[in-house]
């Protein structure tokens, strides 16, 4: 059976493989069938090549062990990774929006109508991607493989913006070669705000912001089945990675030698590390049960 880092850089040399291809193809087709907004789509997935490079180093990276620098392990390289594509997505956006703008005004000729037909096939294969890439993501809880995950979807949806902009400048002839232009410029906005969407998780995971409750309601339930915890008090839940550190106070009987609180902390730590396998470590405090 894979572990979830293995499956993380599984995903990414796929989203590699995938935007290579398709890059070359919306480069060529985009350019000898006169579409910007295919350039556009081309010039996105060029920079997705980059940014899935930086998600399997920031994988790797990540996996790194604790060290006397860094106790908590490497794992925060991989939020850090995910401001570096969206960083990535926003200079692409600017790209085309400023080079869209440019066309708008500049007269051309109409796109070729093979164009569609490409596109076509690129919409259906990136939403594919998008949903194996997106699966792997959330199997994994890995942040930067969800932001790799939406760069296809975006890409995808920038294509069905060009699908809709050709099909316009095609239908309608002169006077509307700028249609396939303005679907490029609404490709760039979309883009904007999908870079929103990536960056603000990954800024909670830096921040250590309270975003785990169904993992914490799952911790809650197994340390109450650990023999001599009577109840639990603060959890607090930091992600490093695809790993999380818990901090868990536990109540015991107050009645109870230190050496019996310690044993019953050491029981629940390790059934919590038995059922729960991504969690990096457990910090247990004892607490005297209040009646």
């Amino acid at each position: 059976m894979q572990t979830p880092e293995k499956k993380a850089i599984n995903a990414t040399y796929f989203s590699i493989a995938g935007n290579a291809a398709l890059a070359i193809l919306k480069w060529l087709t985009g350019f000898f069938g006169n579409s910007y907004a295919l350039i556009a789509d081309a010039i996105e997935s060029t920079s997705d090549i980059f940014s899935s490079f930086l998600v399997l180093l920031g994988l790797k990276y990540s996996q790194r062990p604790p060290d006397k620098n860094h106790p908590y392990g490497h794992g925060r390289a991989e939020p850090l990774i995910t401001f570096i594509v969206v960083a990535f997505l926003g200079i692409s956006a600017v790209i085309i929006g400023y080079t869209s703008i440019q066309n708008i005004m500049t007269p051309h000729d109409l796109p070729k109508s093979y164009t569609l037909i490409v596109l076509g096939i690129i919409i259906l294969v990136k939403e594919y991607f998008y949903r194996v890439v997106s699966k792997k993501g959330r199997e994994t809880e890995s942040t930067s493989l969800k932001a790799d995950a939406w760069h296809h979807r975006s890409d995808a949806i920038t294509s069905l913006t060009a699908f809709v902009g050709i099909s316009i400048a095609l239908i309608f002839g002169k006077g509307y070669e700028s249609a396939d232009d303005w679907a490029a410029l609404l490709a760039a906005g979309f883009i904007f705000y999908n870079s929103y969407l990536i960056f603000r998780p990954a800024l909670g995971e830096i921040m250590d912001e309270d975003l785990y409750p169904e993992l914490a309601e799952r911790i809650r339930k197994i340390a109450k089945d650990v023999s001599g915890v009577m109840d639990t008090e603060k959890l607090h839940i930091r992600k490093a990675g695809l790993k999380y550190h818990v901090d868990l106070h536990a109540n015991v009987n107050g009645e109870l030698s230190v050496r019996e609180g310690h044993d019953i902390a050491h029981r629940l730590k390790d059934k919590l590390m038995l059922e729960i396998p991504n969690l990096a470590d457990v910090l247990i405090h004892v607490e005297p049960h209040e009646s």
